[in-house]
């Protein structure tokens, strides 16, 4: 088997077992490993897929099938796929299950209440870490406050945001 397959497969399983939370709890390990260690995409790339995940429909992290189609072609990006969703996907089912069988059991509360920090944490460092690679100059960084002021005191729609965020990033562009 192609050993960059095979590099692919060890990464996006680990990833896989990181998500707890959503995929953003991944984000800086996810960084780290395709950025930093393996250098299958540069930083900037990343911040890309990550943000046509998001606009994309369906899960967001789906963007990782672009890297490892960057990587290893189609067959790199299947790969991808299977290693970053089945084992996730296995252990919610099963898991799952056994939740419902453990539905009086005392402790199940305390899982429930020691697990939400750790997401939120996950969540927060994975935010941070993002942060760090967007926030490079004045007029992104005026952008994220004022998203992030609007979103907290009132209950404006988010597309709306973001198509706002878009349209002054275009023009930015435009006028440089």
């Amino acid at each position: 088997m192609n050993p960059q397959l095979l590099e692919l497969i060890a990464v996006f399983g680990y990833l896989s077992l990181l998500t707890v939370g959503g995929g953003m709890a991944a984000f800086p390990e996810l960084k780290t490993l395709t950025v930093d260690v393996h250098h299958w995409v540069t930083a900037q790339e990343l911040i890309h897929f990550y943000s046509v995940g998001q606009m994309a429909p369906g899960p967001n992290m789906m963007m990782v099938t672009a890297i490892g189609e960057r990587v290893a072609g189609v067959l790199g990006a299947l790969v991808v796929v299977i290693a970053f969703f089945m084992p996730t996907g296995l252990i919610t089912f099963g898991v799952g299950r056994l939740w419902v069988k453990l539905e009086g059991w005392p402790w199940r509360d305390a899982i429930q209440h020691g697990l939400a920090p750790v997401s939120v944490g996950l969540i927060l460092a994975g935010s941070i870490s993002m942060a760090k690679e967007v926030l490079a100059d004045g007029l992104a960084i005026a952008i994220a406050a004022a998203v992030l002021g609007l979103l907290l005191r009132t209950r404006i729609n988010p597309a709306l945001l973001i198509l706002c965020g878009a349209l002054i990033g275009a023009i930015a562009f435009v006028c440089r």
